[in-house]
């Protein structure tokens, strides 16, 4: 059975509206969840804070009544270096500092996605991927710092951008790096009966 109702897209996030319309899905509505991220307990892993922020993001948007009776998908993404979570840069000293701890080093980004269905239904899924950086020299760095590519990036770095060039190694998912994996999110919307392809045919 194919569910046509509206899907409302609980992020404001232009990459996860760009990775969505590129397995042919536009969401209806783009709604952000107003979640406060200092409530959740600083002693959970960086995987268990992804996933509990996605479903906050997705129950916020639930609990509107508008809403009611269309599916809501939901994302957060996680950088940590061990248990270490490197959230997104305050400032640039901030950005400086997280840019430094990657240099040279592995280290996992957890993107979670929340799904609630037409029924109230909840569903998770969680993609976990890891990367190694290569030792950025200072030029590279302060030259990175300048481009103002790390504003708003979780661990204070865009894969999509200039620092593609810092990656050695990827071993997972590219485009939950990015911000959603499209795999996990087309099989949990196909799952539910969804239809993604309904777009794929130009008519």
């Amino acid at each position: 059975m194919t569910i046509l109702n509206k899907l409302i897209l609980a992020s404001n996030s232009p990459r996860r509206v760009d990775l969505l319309k590129q397995i042919g899905i536009i969401p209806n509505v783009i709604q952000s969840s107003e979640v406060d991220e200092n409530l959740i307990d600083k002693k959970i892993s960086p995987k268990d804070k992804a996933i509990i922020l996605a479903r906050k993001k997705a129950e916020f948007i639930h609990a509107k009544k508008k809403f009611n009776g269309h599916i809501i998908l939901s994302a957060d993404t996680t950088v940590a270096v061990g248990r270490r979570i490197l959230d997104k840069p305050k400032d640039i000293d901030d950005a400086y500092k997280k840019l430094t701890l990657l240099s040279g080093r592995n280290h996992r980004v957890y993107t979670a996605i929340c799904v609630i269905d037409q029924k109230g239904n909840l569903y998770e899924r969680v993609t976990e991927t890891r990367i190694k950086f290569k030792k950025l020299s200072a030029q590279e760095i302060d030259s990175y710092l300048k481009s103002k590519e790390w504003e708003d990036k979780a661990g204070g770095y865009a894969i999509q951008g200039i620092a593609g060039s810092f990656i050695i190694s990827l071993v997972g998912s590219y485009s939950s790096v990015v911000g959603l994996p499209l795999y996990q999110t087309a099989n949990l919307l196909n799952g539910i009966g969804f239809n993604i392809s309904k777009n794929w045919v130009n008519e």
